[in-house]
């Protein structure tokens, strides 16, 4: 990275004097993704990527330019100076302070050190495992990255980070003729191959098929209002897409959130205390440092119900007069925007089994197939991957296709209890046509007067 570090050295010191800030990221990395059909290889990609782009604040406004060939760095220097000078605009950056770092995440087994035969061998198995009497097809992708990432501010900041990142998704479809159903499963983070040998992968496999089986004898999913009880899956879904979103300061600045002028306001019963920490590890949203060069840490948004924090890049911290939680996130060719990270509500200390203990009829949702919210009208729709009904607080009939759907504010209010179990979910997030990678999570969590539709 050395050589590296003096080309932009030079290139900060001659660009500075004429701007009010300036930037640079770079990076360089290794990359491979696969794909399995039904068993079948279907598409392998192995490559290194370079990219390098520069940032200028002028007259309130970004310029923004991006290379893949650091011999047009002058060039894109150039352009980025002339899309500045050419735009009028009201960014100013809160204040950050000056970091000189250089960390890595930490990794066992290297990436490099198994062939793509092996992890062939592996998706091979998994597809394997899934197939069991009744699943029709199954798809499995593989992707994994090493980089090396350097940052440079004309503040005198000075980053560098080595990060390793790995997910393995599985989707199986069962059918008996007459409906199809699907199961989906996926692990993966921010370390070495050892996330992937360490996992089970056959009874992680074998899970993924069962319950695309066991989907097609559920029952149709009743329409109205119970009580639910939502599991760390789900629930981390919920908080991600119903308040996460929510709170990210561009959304605010926009007037396209529920929660503007909220801050200091009870936006959820006195239980709720929900998180938002990049610096978590075990996440797969984890980075220590942010696409501004801020340090992360946890975030806590929501503090006995109360909102009491939003998230953050420097530019809309600065607005919102707060600093900046090392929220703007993109990936090295894309403008940062702000975006969540690990996000999660707090486990509390009641039993799962007692969460259900209390339901005389009510419905357990697992896992989510997706769905939607509305930031601004505050209302979101979300569809389960399996649900049961809960009678005389036992788990009984199977059901299929449910949806939950409500107000952002009182579905909130109406979690009445929080289990002390915890987990979080691997996942992407997406948002103004950019992707990044995020854990959503947290307990089994119970919501009275829930609004829960059947599809089928």
């Amino acid at each position: 990275m050395e050589e590296y570090m003096n080309l932009f050295e030079n290139i900060i010191a001659k660009t500075a004097p004429k701007v009010e800030y300036v930037d640079i990221r770079f990076g360089i990395g290794n990359n491979t993704s696969i794909l399995m059909k039904d068993g079948n290889v279907d598409e392998i990609n192995t490559g290194i990527n370079l990219g390098a782009r520069i940032r200028v604040l002028n007259n309130g406004a970004w310029g923004f330019a991006y290379t893949t060939d650091l011999s047009k760095i002058d060039e894109i220097t150039e352009t980025a100076l002339k899309l500045s000078s050419s735009l009028k605009g009201d960014v100013t950056l809160s204040e950050n302070e000056v970091i000189r770092d250089k960390t890595e995440v930490d990794v066992r087994i290297p990436f490099t050190d198994i062939s793509v035969e092996q992890k062939n061998d592996i998706m091979k198995e998994a597809h394997d495992a899934a197939s069991i009497k009744k699943v029709n097809s199954t798809t499995i992708s593989y992707a994994d990255s090493e980089v090396d990432e350097l940052f440079m501010n004309s503040e005198g900041s000075e980053i560098q980070v080595k990060t390793s990142r790995v997910r393995m998704a599985l989707n199986a479809s069962a059918t008996d003729g007459s409906i199809i159903q699907f199961g989906h499963g996926s692990i993966g983070g921010v370390k070495g191959f050892e996330v992937i040998e360490d996992t089970d992968i056959e009874k992680f496999a074998r899970n993924v098929g069962e319950k695309a089986v066991r989907l097609l004898d559920a029952e149709p999913a009743p329409s109205g209002q119970y009580p639910v009880i939502a599991d760390p899956e789900l629930t981390g879904v919920l908080i991600h897409e119903a308040l996460g979103h929510a709170v990210e300061g561009d959304l605010i600045l926009q007037n396209d959130s529920i929660l503007k002028d909220k801050l200091g306001s009870q936006i959820a019963s006195d239980i709720v205390n929900i998180f938002d920490d990049a610096s978590l590890k075990e996440g797969f949203g984890y980075y220590p440092y942010d696409a501004e060069g801020v340090k992360t840490k946890p975030s806590q948004l929501v503090k006995d119900g109360q909102l009491i924090s939003l998230l953050n890049s420097r530019s809309t911290s600065s607005k919102l007069k707060m600093t900046s939680s090392g929220n703007a996130r993109s990936t090295i060719s894309d403008q940062p925007i702000v975006r969540m990270s690990n996000t999660f509500l707090q486990p509390g200390n009641t039993e799962v089994s007692e969460l259900f203990e209390e339901i005389n009829n009510g419905i357990y949702l697992k896992g989510s197939r997706g769905g939607q919210v509305d930031t601004g009208k505050g209302i979101f729709q979300f569809n389960a991957a399996e649900g049961y009904l809960i009678e005389n607080g036992e788990i009984t009939t199977p059901l299929r296709d449910v949806s939950l759907s409500g107000n952002i504010l009182e579905t909130l209010k109406n979690i009445d209890a929080i289990g002390n179990d915890f987990k979080l979910s691997v996942g992407f997030c997406g948002k103004d046509g950019q992707t990044a990678p995020v854990g959503d999570g947290g307990p089994h969590t119970r919501i009275l007067n829930a609004l829960v539709g059947g599809m089928g």
